[in-house]
C-alpha cells in the first residue's frame, strides 16, 4: 500500500466532484450521442428501440465504467502505467496499455476531423450558405467540403491547437474549468432548442413515433422483413460505445479523483446525463424531420444533409439561428470529447516517460497533425484508396479499428482484470476500490454476473460485431 500511496501523490485532483463528473460526462457525450442517436432511434424503431438500448445500457455500461474508473482511482494512474500499478508480479496485462493508447491516437485521427466538419458547418449556418438552397443543392454542399483539402486541414488543425492548448493549461485550470462551461453551455443549448422544436406545427406525429412503443417495429422493418437481430445488434452498441469504454478514457478521470464517492454511483449519474443529451438530441431531430417532411431514417448523412434542410424551411433568419446554436451544440459535445482523449493522450507521455504536461502536450500536437492527414485525404486525395473493400474510405477503416475492436476488447480485458483473483486484479480488490467513500455500492452478488456471463457476452458482441461489419450475418 506504501507504494500505491507515494505513486499517487504527485497527481493532478479535480477541483470539485461537479468537474469529474461533467468532464467524464463530456468524454462520454459524443458525437455518438448527438449525431448517431437520432438517426439509429429513426431506423429501429422510436421509442421501443429506446427501451432495449436502457437495458442494455444499465447491463453492460455501468458495470464496465465503474470497473474502468476503479483502475485508474486504484492506481492512480493512466492506461500507461494503470495495470503495471495493480497487476500480479510477472503478468502481462500492462501490454494492453499500449492498445489502449493505440486506440485513442486512431480515434483522434478522425474525430479531430468529424468536429472540423461541425465548426465549417456552424459558420455555413451563420453566413446563410443554406438559405433559399434546395435539398439537392444542401446535399452537395457536404460533398464539396470533404473534397477540398486544405480546407480541412487547416480546420482540423485549428481543432488540434485548440485542443491541446486547453490541456496544456492542466487539469483544474484547463481542461476542468473549460469543459465544465461547455457542458453545462450544451446542456442550456439543448434544452432551448427542445423547447423551440415543441412549437413546430407538426410535430407532433415525431413526438409521437419517439416517445411512443411500437414493439413491432423491433421485430419487422417497414417491408415486412425481420430485423430483431439487427436491431438488437444496433441498441447493444449504442449502449456500449456511447460511454468511451474499453481504452483508458475513464481511468484517466478515475485516477485524478478523490475516494469519498462510490464509483458505481459516479458511474449512474455520469450514464444519465449522458443518455439525457442523447434522448433530449432526438426530441429535437425526429419531430423537427417530421415537422417538413424529411426522412428521419437518413442514416450518417441527417446531420449534414438532411437537417440543414429543416433549418432551411423555418425560413432565412429563423433557420440560420437554430442552425447555428444547433451546429454549436455539436461543437461543444465534439470538442468535450477531444479534450478528454487528448488528456488521456498527453498523461501516457507523462506517466510513462515522465514528460511535463507542455512537453507532452508539444509533442503530441506535432504528431497528430500528422495523424489527421490520412483520414481527410481519404475524401478527396486518397478517395480510391479502399482499405475494406466496397466504397469505404481510410476513415472507415480507423473507425473499424476503434469501435469494432478496440472498445469491445479493451473492455473485456477491464472486466477480466476485475474478476480474475488469481491472474489479475481481483474482484476483492475491485469490489473495495469500487465501495470506498459514499454514494450506491456496486453489490458483492453481482461477481457470478460479472466474472462469467459479462465477459461471454462481450466475447460475442466482438465476434458477432466483425461478422455483421463484413456481411456474413
Amino acid at each position: 500500500m506504501s507504494e500505491l500511496k507515494n505513486s499517487t501523490s504527485g497527481r493532478e485532483k479535480f477541483g470539485s466532484r461537479l468537474g469529474f463528473i461533467l468532464i467524464s460526462a463530456g468524454c462520454a457525450i459524443g458525437l455518438g450521442n448527438v449525431w448517431r442517436f437520432p438517426y439509429i432511434v429513426g431506423q429501429y424503431g422510436g421509442a421501443a428501440f429506446i427501451l432495449l438500448y436502457l437495458l442494455f445500457l444499465i447491463v453492460f455500461g455501468l458495470p464496465i465504467m465503474t470497473m474502468e474508473f476503479s483502475v485508474g482511482r486504484a492506481s492512480g494512474k493512466s492506461i500507461a502505467e494503470s495495470f503495471k500499478v495493480l497487476e500480479p508480479k510477472g503478468s502481462k496485462w500492462h501490454v494492453f496499455g499500449w492498445v489502449g493508447m493505440v486506440g485513442n491516437y486512431l480515434l483522434m485521427m478522425f474525430y479531430t476531423v468529424v468536429t472540423a466538419w461541425m465548426f465549417i458547418y456552424f459558420f455555413k449556418n451563420v453566413s446563410g450558405d443554406f438559405v433559399n438552397t434546395t435539398t439537392e443543392e444542401i446535399s452537395k454542399q457536404f460533398g464539396v467540403m470533404v473534397s477540398n483539402p486544405w480546407l480541412l486541414i487547416g480546420v482540423t488543425f485549428g481543432v488540434v491547437i485548440l485542443g491541446f492548448g486547453v490541456c496544456s493549461l492542466g487539469l483544474e485550470k484547463g481542461v476542468e474549468k473549460i469543459t465544465k462551461v461547455m457542458m453545462l453551455a450544451l446542456l442550456a443549448i439543448i434544452i432551448v432548442l427542445a423547447i423551440y422544436v415543441m412549437t413546430l406545427p407538426g410535430a407532433g406525429a415525431g413526438y409521437e413515433y419517439y416517445l411512443i412503443p411500437n414493439f413491432e417495429r423491433l421485430l419487422y422493418d417497414a417491408k415486412g422483413n425481420f430485423v430483431f437481430g439487427q436491431v438488437l445488434f444496433a441498441a447493444l452498441g449504442q449502449a456500449f460505445f456511447t460511454l468511451s469504454i474499453g481504452m483508458g478514457s475513464m481511468a484517466i478521470f478515475g485516477s485524478h479523483i478523490s475516494k469519498d464517492r462510490r464509483l458505481f454511483g459516479e458511474s449512474m449519474t455520469i450514464a444519465g446525463l449522458d443518455t439525457f443529451v442523447a434522448f433530449t438530441a432526438g426530441l429535437i431531430v425526429i419531430p423537427s424531420c417530421f415537422a417538413f417532411g424529411i426522412d428521419q431514417q437518413g442514416g450518417p448523412d441527417l446531420i449534414f444533409k438532411a437537417l440543414p434542410a429543416v433549418f432551411n424551411y423555418m425560413g432565412p433568419v429563423v433557420g440560420r439561428i437554430f442552425g447555428a446554436f444547433f451546429f454549436l451544440f455539436m461543437i461543444f459535445a465534439a470538442l468535450s470529447t477531444v479534450i478528454a482523449v487528448f488528456e488521456n493522450i498527453i498523461s501516457f507521455g507523462m506517466d510513462k516517460w515522465g514528460w511535463s504536461r507542455k512537453k507532452s502536450c508539444l509533442i503530441n500536437l506535432l504528431a497528430m497533425f500528422v495523424l489527421v492527414l490520412p483520414c481527410i485525404l481519404g475524401f478527396n486525395v486518397l478517395s480510391g484508396v479502399h482499405p475494406l473493400g466496397g466504397t469505404t474510405n481510410l476513415m472507415d477503416l480507423e473507425d473499424f479499428i476503434v469501435s469494432q475492436n478496440v472498445l469491445p476488447l479493451g473492455s473485456l480485458i477491464y472486466v477480466l482484470f476485475c474478476t480474475m483473483d488469481k491472474k489479475g486484479w481481483g474482484w476483492n480488490e475491485f469490489l473495495t476500490e469500487a465501495n470506498l467513500g459514499k454514494g450506491i455500492r456496486f453489490h458483492h452478488k453481482l461477481k457470478v454476473y460479472a466474472k462469467y456471463i459479462l465477459p461471454i457476452f462481450l466475447a460475442i458482441f466482438w465476434v458477432w460485431g466483425i461478422l455483421s461489419f463484413f456481411g456474413v450475418m
